[in-house]
């Protein structure tokens, strides 16, 4: 596997290859977010450097940069996510790993090894702090990210084991996240942070600064503080190595949890546009979680509506095109055509939780229209969805 150097296997090496080209795509767009445009006027402005700032005409200080990419790569939502983690897996983790990368020249081979190391360290630790972790109100993406992007990093810089260890303990003392913080500019900067903070992790784990070693598995430690569950005596390592495989790309610029809604109810009005202005009411069966996830009742902002499940599926209804990350607007969040959708919906949490969604639509005349989908199965034609990721 990756932490001992050894090749990828050609699957793992695509998929990696296919996290880069996405996180590339959604950097160039978020760098021009506001939550982007105040850090580099911070940081690039006040303390200019050598290191390339993505999708913008500047330069910061390294570690700056890696701050600053961090957070544009995660401003949109639209990056992709993992169900293990649960989070966003890329955006914490390669703004450190490219960043050292260049900075100490190493190969793209090497980087991409780097990388395969730090996605899959993430989703082992998601694996044992999860379910609750998440569903207590962690952000697991600045949280769990920040492990991820100090086992990254501290593959490039090449830290033995005691090191590493050191690099984990350093990261978990300041993994930090809140899913309050979804609809702001908060949610990408925890991204940022969680670079950031993994990169300087490995960093002084290299100089020779320790803590923990211990700090995943330790009383009052990780699992034991951010956390319900308990780790078993034997702790079993069997999601290392397969987590990359469970990748799921991001086509709609909004939180994943409203995709399956979205898709369902694009389904709904290709199949039935006549029946689309007389629809009665509508129902977004998801599982409990959502609620806590993607379920703003009246958002204010664009950021907000990324995460309402009413007012996304109500943007399909009213014919916006939700693949587009400029649908996502202030203008969009106070549209009477689609608050007038919005306020016929509700949403029902009788499904179990995952990423699946059934929609239900009562229409004039007491027919009902029902529509499952769920966006949550990883593709096994890589070439078909990297043809998909490339248009």
């Amino acid at each position: 596997m990756a932490f001992r150097g050894e090749p990828l296997d050609a699957d793992m090496a695509r998929l990696a290859a296919q996290c880069v080209l996405d996180w590339i795509a959604v950097t160039i767009a978020g760098a021009s977010e506001p939550c982007a445009d105040i850090l580099a006027g911070e940081f690039a402005t006040q303390n200019p450097g050598d290191s390339p700032l993505v999708g913008r005409n500047g330069f910061a200080r390294p570690m700056d940069a890696v701050l600053i990419n961090g957070t544009a790569s995660h401003a949109l939502d639209y990056d992709d996510v993992n169900s293990i983690m649960p989070g966003h897996p890329t955006v914490p983790l390669l703004p450190a790993v490219l960043g050292l990368g260049v900075e100490l020249g190493k190969s793209g081979a090497e980087v991409v090894q780097a990388f395969v190391a730090g996605y899959e360290a993430q989703c082992q630790i998601g694996h044992f702090l999860n379910p609750s972790h998440y569903a207590n109100g962690f952000h697991s993406t600045g949280t769990i990210g920040t492990l991820g992007a100090a086992v990254g990093a501290g593959t490039l810089l090449g830290l033995d084991a005691l090191q590493m260890a050191n690099a984990i303990g350093l990261a978990a003392a300041q993994a930090a996240g809140l899913k309050s913080m979804f609809g702001t500019m908060a949610k990408p900067f925890q991204a940022g942070k969680a670079a950031v903070n993994g990169l300087l992790a490995a960093r002084l784990a290299a100089r020779g600064f320790t803590a923990s070693t211990e700090a995943i598995e330790a009383s009052q430690g990780l699992v034991d503080t951010l956390s319900d569950e308990v780790l078993p005596p034997a702790v079993d390592f069997g999601i290392f190595g397969k987590a990359i495989a469970r990748t799921l790309f991001k086509y709609h610029a909004a939180c994943y949890i409203t995709h399956s809604a979205i898709e369902a109810t694009r389904v709904f009005v290709e199949n039935h546009p006549a029946e689309v202005p007389g629809i009665i009411s509508g129902e977004i069966h998801v599982g409990p979680n959502a609620l806590k996830i993607c379920n703003i009742q009246t958002p204010r902002t664009g950021l907000e509506t990324k995460f309402s499940l009413r007012h996304v599926v109500s943007m399909v209804l009213a014919g916006k095109d939700t693949t587009s990350f400029e649908t996502f607007s202030d203008e969009n969040a106070h549209d009477a055509s689609i608050i007038a959708f919005r306020d016929r919906v509700q949403v029902i949490p009788d499904l179990p939780d995952g990423t699946a969604a059934r929609m239900k639509f009562h229409l004039m005349g007491g027919e009902v229209v029902e529509i499952a989908e769920d966006v949550g199965v990883p593709a096994t034609d890589l070439a078909a969805q990297e043809a998909k990721l490339s248009r």
